[in-house]
């Protein structure tokens, strides 16, 4: 299938996933076997091949999806003679498999070893297996860059993934050689254990959701006996994909919008919180088109307390600023801020310094001025998402409803797409004049007995992925006689 052109394949299993009638296809059968139809009835566009990949594709899918979701129709397995729901797998001959394979490997921590277990012990397809990798597995290893507090490197992982299962033979097989990115956890075994957390952050959501960056397990590095992620790379972050690409069409924005949320909604219900969504986060795949979260570093259950508050300024919610705190509705506030810089393709408050006067700004209201082409529906979902007051927030389900109806109108209807066309080159200007004002509920005459104790807050700067240390005074009027510790 060398002429297989899978980025329209994708295109076409997107536009029929976005046609979906929740109201008439309310399970799972119902929604597969939509779109099935609608790819095989893809006359215009799709070869014959084309579209046998696709619903083979799109049959990977539904077998994943039933057994996380525990629906559908069962079938006896003819080699375990259990009760399975994949098709084109059973589940339980995978999860033997790999119990089977338990004393072969050891990460040289219980609780890694045990964590990997658990997953594998979950396992819903098998190209989404997290797995303990040999070190000596890894070739070409070379340094990219450092985002946030880790270093990352590329590398080649030899063997590579498990893809699929082979009946016959009853066993996992792998891909082979392909590229991936390691992403350094420092002082493994000597630090209070925050890096654990990432890694049970990461481990637990990338084996069930396929909107956050697949992890396809861990590593150590011999030579200090740090712990490594191995992560599928991705094309490029939303930053550099909107800087290039000036002149999406509003269909296209949509596109992106609805799948950051797509993959925020499966965060927020498993209880977690992402804490630190910014473009650099938000990572591109070329092949299907599509938009993941990644960088779970500060990912983790709601209830989780952080000693220090970190993140993109431009991104983060003022009560986040005012009282230290991230909850749901703090994330909901970031996707505001990505809702707006896919619609003008520039970074929130480009032009100005990440340091207290702006987050000062951001708590007395001050929001990026919204693009005049924008479209009202997104126009008031964007406002509601960045209200000042977190409870006017929609919750997450709420949002993903919405952005989901907002889509299917552009894919229903191409008037939608005729009178939205591309932003002018003055809506892609961003001035000084180029902010508006929201109501806020952290003015400094009601609210600045309550900052206490100076606030430390750890910015990430967009440009650089650099900490850098600010203090929020008692007073926020005396805000403008404190020395910037660092800005960009």
């Amino acid at each position: 299938m060398s002429n297989v052109r899978y980025k329209l394949i994708f295109s076409a299993l997107n536009k029929a996933k976005s046609l979906i009638d929740l109201n008439i296809h309310n399970n799972l059968e119902k929604k597969y076997e939509y779109i099935k139809q609608i790819i095989l009835n893809n006359e215009e566009i799709l070869t014959k091949d084309e579209k046998l990949e696709a619903i083979k594709l799109l049959n990977n899918t539904f077998d994943k999806d039933k057994i996380l979701y525990n629906e559908g129709t069962k079938r006896i397995c003819e080699n375990c003679q259990k009760e399975c729901l994949a098709i084109s797998y059973c589940e339980y001959c995978i999860r033997n498999y790999l119990k089977e394979n338990f004393s072969d490997w050891t990460s040289e921590n219980e609780d890694i070893d045990n964590l990997i277990r658990k997953c594998q012990m979950e396992s819903y397809a098998p190209n989404r297996i997290i797995e303990w990798i040999p070190y000596n597995n890894l070739r070409n290893i070379e340094y990219l860059t450092k985002g946030g507090y880790s270093e990352i490197y590329t590398a080649d992982w030899i063997d590579g993934e498990y893809f699929k299962w082979n009946n016959q033979e009853r066993k996992l097989k792998r891909f082979g050689k392909q590229k991936v990115i390691l992403k350094r956890l420092e002082n493994g075994e000597n630090t209070n254990r925050n890096w654990f957390d990432e890694v049970k952050s990461h481990l637990t959501l990338s084996n069930k959701w396929s909107g956050v960056v697949k992890l396809y397990g861990l590593t150590k590095d011999p030579s200090d006996g740090n712990y490594i992620l191995v992560i599928q790379q991705m094309n490029m972050d939303l930053r550099e994909y909107l800087q290039k690409n000036r002149n999406l069409t509003w269909k296209e924005k949509i596109d992106i919008i609805f799948y950051i949320i797509n993959a925020l909604s499966q965060i927020h219900n498993e209880n977690a919180i992402h804490r630190d969504l910014h473009s650099g986060n938000i990572l591109f795949s070329q092949l299907n088109q599509e938009f993941y979260i990644s960088d779970l570093g500060f990912c983790g259950p709601a209830d989780k307390k952080l000693d220090n508050i970190y993140g993109n300024l431009s991104y983060v919610a003022p009560e986040v600023i005012f009282k230290k705190e991230t909850n749901f509705a703090s994330d909901i506030y970031s996707i505001a801020m990505l809702m707006w810089e896919v619609s003008s393709g520039q970074s929130p408050f480009i032009n100005h310094a990440r340091d207290y006067y702006l987050a000062t700004k951001i708590m007395n209201g001050m929001r990026p001025k919204i693009m005049s082409s924008t479209p009202l529906e997104y126009k008031i979902l964007m406002e509601q998402c960045w209200h000042a007051d977190p409870t006017k927030r929609p919750d997450i389900n709420s949002l993903h409803n919405k952005i989901f109806e907002i889509r299917k109108l552009y894919y229903q209807n191409n008037q939608y797409e005729n009178n939205m066309q591309h932003q002018t080159s003055n809506d892609n200007i961003v001035t000084s004049s180029n902010y508006t004002s929201a109501t806020s509920i952290y003015s400094s005459d009601n609210n600045s007995s309550k900052f206490g104790n100076l606030l430390e807050i750890r910015i990430i700067t967009e440009a650089h992925h650099s900490q850098h240390n600010f203090s929020i005074p008692n007073k926020i009027e005396d805000i403008g006689n404190n020395s910037i510790s660092s800005k960009e």
